[in-house]
């Protein structure tokens, strides 16, 4: 007899086996990176420790850059999400502000809260720091859209790249001095309170132009 069961099933397995083989891979590939050095492990090694076809791995991860840092959707969309999900009344700003510093109360990594031994393998890898300032860019870029979407802006408006790009540039600056304070042997604690007073001057010094920008209407 036919039912929705019969073919909701089947679909939810495979997206359960695509999601672990995923993660499988994922966690090989970072075992690997930290014991190596990210130049120093191949495609190959990674498929092999997770025992699937060099294919497999390149079909979730097409660059290798992106096997170390795979949170990068959620790192991109970050800040145009918070901006999409902001409260009545609150701007842009406010937002940001609120979210970072929840944030920095959770020790996130996706702010840079990644541990010493991550945090190095980033810093020793060129290919992994230039990887990581794609990430800023497109970052920026997808908090201008964000923005623009958000207030009603035309094609030719360039307040929301302007305010996407002050906004992002103190996001960028909090997490480059978390991974320096992390790379010096501050511990999450320390590095938190740190960056929490430096948000605080960072965000205060965009409030003149930005206080009631994209204010999400009651």
């Amino acid at each position: 007899m036919y039912s929705d069961d019969m073919t909701t099933q089947p679909t939810g397995l495979r997206a359960l086996k695509k999601r672990q083989t995923r993660e499988n891979i994922s966690n090989q590939a970072t075992r690997l990176f930290l014991e190596r050095g990210f130049d120093n492990v191949t495609i190959a090694d990674v498929a092999a420790a997770a025992q699937v076809a060099k294919m497999t791995v390149t079909n979730y991860f097409p660059r290798k850059e992106d096997l170390a840092l795979d949170m990068q959707d959620v790192f991109v969309q970050q800040l145009a999400n918070t901006v999409r999900e902001r409260q009545p009344g609150e701007s842009a700003l406010t937002a940001l502000r609120r979210a970072y510093l929840a944030s920095v109360a959770a020790h996130d990594p996706v702010i840079g809260f990644s541990g010493p031994q991550f945090a190095r393998m980033i810093t020793d890898s060129a290919a992994l720091v230039a990887r990581l300032r794609e990430f800023h860019d497109d970052r920026e870029k997808a908090l201008a859209a964000a923005l623009a979407e958000e207030t009603g802006a035309p094609d030719d408006d360039i307040a929301p790249r302007v305010a996407a790009t002050q906004l992002a540039g103190i996001h960028r600056l909090l997490f480059e001095e978390t991974m320096r304070r992390t790379l010096a042997g501050h511990d999450n604690d320390d590095i938190a309170q740190a960056v929490t007073r430096y948000a605080s001057v960072a965000f205060e010094a965009l409030a003149p132009s930005l206080a009631s920008y994209a204010i999400r209407p009651m």
